[in-house]
């Protein structure tokens, strides 16, 4: 539901932020980012991000270095790592079918969540660069035959994670009379760890509907999130489902506008030009690939591929008055989390929890006293 219809309740929008897992930071820019990508820093941050406001965190997949992005630490255990170092934040590894088996990946993300309290999540990628999978060996598959593949994926985790006698036949995957223990643990809010997937094809918002749990967006303006939304939402709504929505968004909050328009240009102005046109080349090819030419980034320019998941476009930038007031009216039009990166991880999610937070919380309750809602009741 993407607005308030009679007195029905929205719950405050959740907010995850990008793990720095990944050399390079947030951008791909020559601008200074006090950001690492070292255990250390991001044992931190994590502490820190579920003292201020974030209730998951997205470790990012990269396997061979590209488009400066030089190291990564592998996002499973780096994930366990960092549920083991927090208390109360989600942590979802991001993964590729093709180069996971399903049910050794069932197996190691329910021992995850026994380890973390029911803390596990996973977000299932079905790839955009050919040279992870071929230079390891595997087969690169066609656009809409990845997602196919990944859609079986999800469907294995999900037989694996709450059948005693796992059964299914795929033309990717297959399994027989497969009885996984311990199961993951089972909470009031999921019977299994929640499954993510990105994309923004036909093919992608189709397999969301079918399957996901959650939806991630890159970003988009209102406009944008709303058609996407919207499509999502109905595929879902043919199979009795709901799918819930997550949109990509590079947050710059400043004192004033003009200070936060000021780092935009100069992460802009000091962009890594070769490696945003590697990236571009690389990701907008894959989006031609789509039979409708409907990709991810297929329509991204120069300055949205700077931040590689169009952050820029979903316009997150100004005074913390400003940013509050964009998000709690992407939450109007039905988005459930905010996926953020930064440029300077600790310091600004600590000003995004003191300063933008706040007004973003009680934003959310004058919309919803002036609808006539319920109050919402905040998450623990």
């Amino acid at each position: 539901m993407s607005e308030h219809d009679g007195k029905h309740r929205l719950e405050p929008v959740k907010f995850a932020y990008w793990v720095p897992n990944v050399s390079g930071g947030l951008v791909v820019s020559k601008i200074e980012q006090r950001t690492d990508w070292g255990y250390d820093y991001n044992r931190r941050l994590a502490v820190l991000a579920e003292n201020n406001g974030f209730e998951y965190a997205l470790s990012q997949v990269r396997y061979i270095a590209s488009y400066g992005a030089a190291y990564q630490h592998e996002s499973t255990s780096f994930s366990l790592a960092l549920l083991l170092a927090t208390q109360r934040l989600k942590v979802i590894a991001a993964v590729h079918p093709g180069l996971w088996q399903p049910g050794v990946l069932a197996k190691l993300l329910a021992t995850a969540d026994h380890l973390s309290g029911g803390r596990a999540a996973v977000n299932v990628v079905s790839g955009w660069f050919k040279d992870e999978f071929t230079k390891l060996g595997e087969p690169w598959l066609e656009h809409d035959e990845r997602y196919r593949r990944s859609e079986e994926f999800i469907r294995v985790l999900r037989e694996i994670w709450t059948s005693d006698h796992a059964e299914f036949r795929g033309d990717f995957y297959r399994l027989h009379d497969f009885d996984l223990k311990p199961k993951p643990v089972v909470t009031e809010k999921r019977s299994h760890p929640e499954i993510f997937q990105g994309g923004n094809s036909t093919a992608a918002r189709a397999m969301a509907g079918r399957v996901s749990d959650w939806y991630f967006s890159n970003g988009k303006d209102f406009e944008g999130a709303s058609e996407q939304l919207a499509e999502v939402n109905a595929n879902a709504r043919q199979h009795g489902r709901g799918v819930r929505f997550g949109l990509n968004g590079f947050l710059i909050a400043r004192d004033t506008e003009a200070e936060a328009r000021e780092v935009l240009r100069e992460i802009v102005a000091k962009a890594d030009h070769e490696a945003v046109r590697g990236f571009g080349s690389a990701v907008q090819q894959a989006g031609q690939s789509t039979g409708n030419r409907t990709g991810m980034w297929q329509d991204s320019s120069f300055e949205d591929l700077v931040q590689y998941n169009d952050g820029f476009r979903t316009g997150l930038i100004g005074t913390p008055e400003q940013v509050a007031t964009r998000i709690v009216e992407y939450r109007r039009r039905g988005v459930d989390l905010l996926l953020l990166g930064f440029l300077h991880y600790l310091e600004e999610v600590e000003y995004f929890g003191r300063e933008v937070l706040p007004i973003v919380r009680e934003l959310e309750a004058r919309a919803d006293r002036s609808a006539g809602v319920p109050e919402p009741v905040l998450a623990n």
